[in-house]
C-alpha cells in the first residue's frame, strides 16, 4: 500500500490543499508534502490525526477491498447440463451472482424442453430470446416469444419457459433478486 498516495487522494477527494490540510492537523505544509511523496513517515498518532482531519479512521484507511471483477470469461462461468426437464443447459454468466442484486443466466432449451416452474416472488425478471422461440407460461396464460423479442415480468404467479419450436432455443434471462 502506498500510504502517501492514498493520503494525497483522500485529501484531494475532500477538496483540501496541502496548506489547508496542514492547518487542520497542526502540521507544516512541507511535512504533508513529504508524507504524500513517501519521503517522510508520520507516527501512528500523527497518522490518526491526519485521517481524522480527512474524515476517516485507521481501520477504514487500511481496509483494502479486493478489486471487484467486472469482466468474466467462459472459464469463470458455471454450466449445468439438464437432460431431464430442460433437455439442455443453464449457464451462470456471473460467478457468485447470488450475492448480487441480479442474476443473469443463459438457457439452452432443446425441443420439448422446459424450465422448472418458479413460484411467485418479489422482484423482476427479464428475458431475451437469442435464437429459437419459447412460450412464457404465467399461470394459465401462454405467450410466444420469438428470436429477437424480450419479456419483462413481475412474477406474481408460477411461471416458466417451454421451447415452442423444432430447434434449440437460447434465452438470456436475468432475475432480480437472484432465484436460479
Amino acid at each position: 500500500m502506498d500510504i502517501g498516495e492514498k493520503l494525497r487522494l483522500l485529501r484531494l477527494q475532500r477538496g483540501l490543499t496541502q496548506e489547508e490540510m496542514a492547518s487542520r492537523c497542526e502540521l507544516s505544509k512541507g511535512f504533508i508534502s513529504q508524507v504524500e511523496r513517501n519521503l517522510a513517515s508520520p507516527s501512528i498518532a500523527t497518522l490518526m490525526d491526519m485521517l481524522e482531519c480527512l474524515g476517516t479512521s485507521l481501520p477504514e484507511f487500511f481496509n483494502e477491498k479486493p478489486a471487484e471483477k467486472t469482466v468474466f470469461t467462459p472459464a469463470d462461468m458455471f454450466v449445468k447440463e439438464d437432460d431431464e426437464t430442460l433437455r439442455g443447459s443453464i449457464t451462470w454468466l456471473v460467478p457468485n451472482a447470488q450475492k448480487n442484486a441480479m442474476e443473469p443466466i443463459l438457457l439452452d432449451i432443446a425441443e420439448g424442453g422446459e424450465t422448472t416452474p418458479m413460484d411467485p416472488h418479489e422482484g423482476e425478471e427479464f428475458g431475451y430470446v437469442l435464437s429459437g422461440s419459447v412460450y412464457l407460461i404465467m399461470g394459465e396464460k401462454k405467450t410466444r416469444v420469438r428470436t429477437g423479442c424480450s419479456f419483462c415480468i413481475h412474477p406474481r404467479q408460477t411461471h416458466y419457459l417451454v421451447n415452442a419450436g423444432k430447434t434449440h432455443a437460447r434465452v438470456l434471462w436475468v432475475s432480480n433478486p437472484p432465484v436460479f
